[in-house]
């Protein structure tokens, strides 16, 4: 395999380009916005958090320049670039989330609508995107901050295209990679000796001149399975023997979930003191078959306004339903530390694409799956001034917050006189846990062992909590850091693990053991973020290394 580096700069530009203290936030009742850049120079269409506390922000390239140059006069040459053959200009960069600066990074060929998974030692691996770029695989490994990294592309590294495909880290670390335009199939990184293999299903819920099959979602299961869902329909795949074992029901409505009828999805987080694990899949939000050729005629119907859960490993599974408060296209679900799901970004009307989605939903909502059915389960939130349309992306981050950026409905970006402008801002959005109120019942990780084993190997911490309350309202959730793009976050899952005992070693300071994950197919080789949870209310998050 050939490879290149593409270039290096010097350290004078190590996060030079800002690094500041965040701009004034946006309160109100439920949670707080915080405006955290104007502009970091891009649209944030692809977001990963990696291991070092910084995350990793890409666009398309092309599209002509964007809004932050390359350091020292370094240009990008690429005869096949659509628009601009030679582009001075970066459509990536680095964020770090502790300093709150950032600087550009460089890509090559073109990762318009990719995917991407990172690999058990930390490096994201990211695969395909469009026109030169749509066979590339393209990793970036974290480094030190007294070093320097970059992007390094492998060339035609994939067997086949890979424009909106989904990705998925297995439990021997490997990534499957799946779908995309035109796709039928699926491959591995990687590569296994049986290359790409075909996959009916992938065709039969293609529909005809709309798609609604792209950016599958797909959700390792605990017994080692693929759930795949697509359009209306889910399967389980056994990828090591390459059979659908089982075809579960259609999400009842009819309405598409998947690119461009764009919904979201995630499991539900697994808990390890459940003597049986039921893993559970959700998916919110999504638009009416025909929501693509109206908005093109320019009729916006309404989206999707409903949220399916389905039980994957009961005898007779079906989808139980729910209505959110709003209808939601292009919206990200996340997984919060306490096991709610924040449901943010997205439009009110029409579907993804450009220039077809209306009626910006500025209002996230939080769901807490673990309330009785009979409770209200979803809580509104407060909005952001910003309308975070097509091509936006949010992620969670180790102090709990949400990062939020990027939203650009055009072919190229526009700042004026259009109805949405692109925007390159970067804000946060802090949810009610972090109110300065619950400090007193926070706890706050002291120490921790830096690595985590399966088959139930004891961890150790110590937390320190002001008030603390009660083992029955005490957890530990590990979380793993996800790849969010085109309202679904690839690889994401929370797991509860179990809790071996808690020691009073000091005034409001305590020591506390837990069983590590039972097996790689309930928690994949990597890294995660552990959060001590106590009343509903997280720390910060520590990292560490699992496997």
């Amino acid at each position: 395999m050939i490879k290149f580096l593409l270039f290096s700069l010097s350290f004078s530009h190590v996060f030079s380009i800002v690094a500041s203290q965040a701009l004034p936030s946006y309160s109100g009742r439920n949670g707080e916005w915080q405006l955290l850049h104007e502009s970091v120079g891009i649209s944030a269409m692809h977001m990963q958090l990696l291991h070092n506390n910084k995350v990793i922000i890409f666009d398309r390239t092309d599209f002509g320049p964007s809004n932050l140059s390359l350091p020292n006069g370094i240009c990008r040459v690429d005869s096949s670039d659509t628009m601009l053959q030679t582009d001075c200009t970066a459509h990536s960069i680095l964020y770090d989330i502790v300093t709150n600066g950032f600087r550009p990074l460089m890509i090559q060929t073109d990762t318009w609508c990719s995917s991407g998974a990172v690999l058990p030692n930390g490096t994201l691996v990211q695969t395909g995107g469009y026109n030169d770029g749509d066979r590339n695989i393209r990793s970036f490994t974290p480094c030190n901050d007294d070093e320097y990294c970059n992007w390094i592309e492998f060339p035609q590294s994939l067997i086949r295209r890979r424009w909106y495909a989904s990705n998925q880290v297995l439990p021997d670390g490997r990534i499957i990679i799946v779908g995309g335009r035109r796709q039928f199939n699926y491959e591995f990184y990687p590569s296994s000796w049986n290359g790409v293999i075909f996959l009916d299903f992938l065709m039969e819920t293609n529909d005809q001149g709309l798609e609604n099959n792209l950016y599958p979602f797909l959700h390792l299961l605990p017994d080692g399975n693929l759930f795949i869902f697509s359009n209306t329909r889910s399967i389980l795949l056994d990828y090591n023997q390459n059979m659908v074992l089982k075809e579960f029901p259609k999400i009842p409505g009819d309405d598409p979930r998947n690119y461009p009828s764009s919904g979201s999805s995630v499991l539900l987080p697994l808990d390890e003191n459940d003597a049986i694990i039921e893993p559970e899949i959700m998916v919110c939000g999504g638009a009416p078959r025909d929501s693509f050729i109206q908005a093109m005629q320019g009729i916006f119907i309404r989206a999707t306004s409903t949220c399916g859960r389905l039980k994957v490993s009961v005898p007779n599974p079906s989808w139980t339903m729910e209505d959110m408060p709003m209808a939601r296209v292009m919206g990200d679900m996340i997984l919060l530390p306490t096991g709610d799901v924040l449901i943010i970004n997205g439009a009110e009307l029409g579907t993804a694409g450009w220039e077809l989605g209306r009626g910006p939903v500025t209002r996230p909502i939080i769901y807490r799956p673990s309330d009785d059915v009979s409770n209200w389960r979803f809580s509104v939130m407060s909005p952001s001034p910003r309308p975070r349309m097509y091509h936006s992306s949010a992620l969670l981050l180790t102090d709990g917050r949400i990062l939020v950026s990027g939203s650009n409905p055009h072919v190229y970006y526009n700042f004026t006189n259009v109805e949405y402008p692109t925007d390159l801002s970067m804000e946060s959005f802090s949810p009610p846990y972090l109110s300065p109120e619950y400090d007193p019942i926070r706890p706050r990780i002291l120490s921790a062992d830096e690595k985590m084993g399966y088959g139930g190997k004891l961890f150790w911490l110590s937390f320190q909590v002001q008030a603390y309350l009660t083992v029955n309202v005490l957890s530990v959730t590990i979380v793993a850091p996800s790849f969010a793009t085109h309202s679904f976050s690839m690889n994401q899952r929370m797991v509860l693990l179990k809790i071996a005992g808690v020691t009073d070693i000091a005034p409001s300071t305590y020591n506390l053991v837990v069983a590590g994950p039972s097996t790689a197919e309930i928690a994949p080789p990597g890294y995660y973020m552990l959060f001590v949870v106590h009343a509903h209310v997280p720390s910060y998050g520590r990292w560490v290394k699992i496997g």
